[in-house]
């Protein structure tokens, strides 16, 4: 299959993209029917960019027969507040219903049943047709800021360490979240948690590193 640089092509199955040209650290994953656009080609990988959310990974050079040139490009639509609003009960629905799953904390997990903290929100959203950016800390940057006081279901909270974004959980309400936590601090998968110093050990470890929380109010918009 020959690469032309200048096409945009499309995904045929789900596809495992890496942070680096050697292929061997997942960075995210690409669902299919996802489109892309090739930056650079080298012997082990061609290095892309998502379409949906600007996102740059490389793809094994034996995964290039698995995606085809797009037919038309993707055009990215813009969502009224009140339209993301409407939606937030079926993300909510979405991270439930992904807990039920048996599932583990996967790095740049954004397929089902195994996801990362930022994939899981990821996922939660461009289900029902909103897309956020990929990393917890894009995700930050990218919702409109709220103060805890105010917090409403389907809204984000974000915890880090040292001044940095690490992670990210979805609000369900009454002081509850849920997240895809690692098996280091969290529970290696996804879970429930409360904002609260009063719960569990892992909600505890969590909400020491709570950092700020935001609202979805758009669906992003490609920068090109």
């Amino acid at each position: 299959m020959t690469i032309d640089q200048l096409c945009e092509y499309r995904c045929q199955v789900n596809l495992n993209l890496y942070d680096s040209p050697n292929c061997t650290r997942l960075a995210t994953q690409a669902a299919s029917g996802r489109h892309l656009r090739v930056s650079s080609m080298y012997d082990t990988a061609l290095q892309v960019c998502l379409c949906e959310d600007d996102y740059t990974a490389w793809l094994a050079i034996e995964d290039k027969s698995k995606i085809e040139q797009a037919k038309t490009p993707y055009q990215a639509i813009a969502l009224s507040r009140a339209e993301i609003q409407n939606r937030l009960h079926k993300v909510i629905a979405f991270t439930l219903a992904a807990m039920q799953q048996p599932n583990y904390y996967l790095w740049g997990g954004t397929l089902g049943p195994n996801y990362d903290c930022s994939g899981l929100m990821q996922a939660a959203f461009a289900s029902v047709g909103i897309w956020l950016p990929r990393d917890s800390y894009q995700q930050e940057a990218f919702v409109e800021t709220r103060n805890f006081a105010s917090l409403q279901p389907g809204d984000l909270i974000f915890f880090g360490v040292n001044d940095r974004t690490t992670h990210v959980g979805l609000y369900l309400g009454e002081g509850r979240y849920i997240h895809s936590s690692g098996k280091e601090q969290g529970r290696n998968g996804i879970g429930i948690d409360c904002l609260s110093q009063q719960g569990d050990s892992i909600s505890q470890s969590y909400y020491e590193q709570l950092r700020s929380c935001g609202r979805v109010v758009a669906s992003y918009q490609p920068l090109s």
